[in-house]
C-alpha cells in the first residue's frame, strides 16, 4: 500500500481479506470461538453462529481452524446454494474424495464409512457449513441426519452452522424442530461498541508494526462511530480509506476530518450499515452508559434471593461455566442454559437448548417476550425478571403529579 512508509507500518492494517492474526477479540468473539471449541470436546457437538455481514464469522472461523490439533479433521463447505446430493458432494470432496458420479446413497455410504474409519484411528471429525443462510430446507435436513450417524457408543461427526441473521428464522421454523433439538449451543455475533470499536483500531494498527500511539486521533472515534455502526468490515474500509486520504494529503495523524471526508468520499451517510439492520447512533459523541441499567435478574433458591443482577441492554447468559454473565453452580443447569436479550423493545429469554429447558408458569418455553416481574424456572432455580425502565418511567410520572400539585 502506498501509505504504508508514510506511516510507518510494516503492513496494511484495515484489510477486508480474514487475516487471523488481526483478530480482536471482544467478549462476544471470545464467547463465540469458545463455543466452537466445545464441540471437539463434545462428541455430539452442534454450534450455531449468526451475525451480521462485516461482523467477523470468517475470521473467526480461521483463527479456529488455524488452531485445530493434528487429531481433528475438518471440512469447510461455503458454497451452500446447493441440491441435497451436491452439498454430500461437497462434503466428500473437502474430505479428499472424488464422488462425482455417485448416487446418493453411494455419497452417504462413503460419508459413513470415511467417519466410522476416522473414529476407529482416534479422530474427531468436524463439518463446517459457512454462510449457511442459503441451505434449502433439504439440505439441512441432510445435516440433521448426519449428525445423528454414530458407533454404538457416540455420534461421530461435530457440526458448525454459520451463517448470516435469517438463519435463525429458518432454524425455528416449525420443519426444523428436528435439527434444533440436536444444536447444543447458539450465538449471535452483533457489532462492536464504541469502546470495543477503539479497541479494535488500536489492536489492529499495533499488529500492523504501529509506534505512534495516537496515529488516530481522539476526535477520530465518535465519527467513525457514526459511520460504521460498530461492524468490523466497515471499520476496516473507512479506516483504510482514511489512511490513504491522510497520506494524499501529507498528513501524519487521522483526525474526525479525515473520517468525516473519507466518509464523504465513500457516498456514506451517517449510521449506513450495508448488512441491512440500521443503526441510530444521533450523538455525535457516544453516550457513556455505565450504570444506565436496564434489567435486573433475582435469583431465587428454596424461596431465598440468593443473588441479584443488574445488566445494560445486551445478551446475558444464564448457565454453569464460570464465563457466563450469571454463573449458577447447580447440577440442574447447563454450562450455557439460557439468555436474556434486551434491547429497546423489551427483553427476551430463550433457552440454548439446556438440559432440563426453561420455564413460564410451568409452561416450557424456547423464546418469550418477558414481562416486568416474570419468573422464569430453571431446575430448581427462579430467575425474577424486572424492567428498570418501567420502575424510571413510574417514578418519573409520580414527579409529574407532584409538581402539578
Amino acid at each position: 500500500m502506498a501509505y504504508l512508509k508514510h506511516f510507518k507500518l510494516d503492513v496494511a492494517p484495515f484489510g477486508l481479506t480474514p487475516d487471523p492474526e488481526f483478530v480482536y477479540w471482544s467478549n462476544q468473539h471470545a464467547r463465540a470461538k469458545a463455543y466452537m471449541e466445545s464441540t471437539i470436546w463434545l462428541s455430539d457437538g452442534f454450534v450455531v453462529i449468526t451475525g451480521e455481514i462485516g461482523s467477523g464469522k470468517t475470521t473467526l472461523l480461521q483463527s479456529f481452524l488455524n488452531e485445530l490439533e493434528d487429531d481433528v479433521v475438518y471440512a469447510v463447505v461455503s458454497q451452500t446454494q446447493l441440491t441435497a446430493t451436491q452439498f454430500l458432494q461437497s462434503v466428500l470432496t473437502e474430505f479428499g474424495f472424488k464422488p462425482f458420479d455417485k448416487k446418493k446413497v453411494e455419497l452417504l455410504d462413503m460419508l459413513n464409512m470415511f467417519l466410522i474409519e476416522q473414529y476407529s484411528a482416534g479422530k474427531k471429525v468436524i463439518l463446517i457449513v459457512d454462510e449457511a443462510q442459503n441451505l434449502s430446507a433439504k439440505v439441512l435436513e441432510e445435516i440433521r441426519l448426519l449428525s445423528g450417524i454414530e458407533t454404538s457408543t457416540e455420534k461421530v461427526l461435530r457440526i458448525i452452522l454459520a451463517g448470516q441473521p435469517e438463519l435463525k428464522d429458518t432454524l425455528n421454523a416449525d420443519r426444523l424442530k428436528q435439527l434444533m433439538q440436536r444444536v447444543r449451543l447458539r450465538f449471535h455475533l452483533g457489532a462492536l461498541t464504541s469502546v470495543e470499536m477503539r479497541e479494535y483500531v488500536e489492536h489492529r494498527l499495533k499488529v500492523a508494526g504501529c509506534e505512534e500511539a495516537d496515529l488516530f486521533e481522539d476526535s477520530c472515534f465518535p465519527v467513525l462511530y457514526r459511520y460504521s455502526g460498530g461492524v468490523p468490515r466497515l471499520i476496516n474500509t473507512i479506516c483504510d480509506s482514511a489512511l490513504l486520504v491522510a497520506h494524499a494529503d501529507e498528513k501524519t495523524h487521522i483526525t474526525g476530518v479525515e473520517i468525516e471526508a473519507t466518509a464523504v468520499e465513500l457516498g456514506w451517510e451517517e449510521h449506513e450499515d450495508t448488512t441491512g439492520s440500521h443503526h441510530v447512533l444521533p450523538q455525535l459523541v457516544p453516550v457513556d452508559r455505565s450504570g444506565e441499567y436496564v434489567t435486573r435478574i433475582e435469583i431465587r433458591s428454596e424461596g431465598k434471593i440468593v443473588a441479584e443482577y443488574e445488566f445494560e441492554e445486551g445478551r446475558v447468559i444464564v448457565g454453569r461455566s464460570p464465563d457466563n454473565e450469571i454463573y449458577i453452580d447447580s447440577k440442574y443447569i447447563s454450562r450455557h442454559h439460557a439468555q436474556f436479550v434486551t434491547d429497546d423493545s423489551g427483553c427476551k429469554i430463550e433457552d440454548l437448548n439446556s438440559t432440563n429447558g426453561i420455564f413460564i408458569e410451568d409452561t416450557a418455553v424456547k423464546k418469550r417476550t418477558l414481562m416486568d416481574g416474570d419468573i422464569v424456572t430453571a431446575g430448581i432455580h427462579e430467575l425474577i425478571y424486572h424492567d428498570l425502565r418501567d420502575i424510571e418511567e413510574d417514578a418519573d410520572e409520580d414527579d409529574s403529579v407532584i409538581q402539578e400539585a
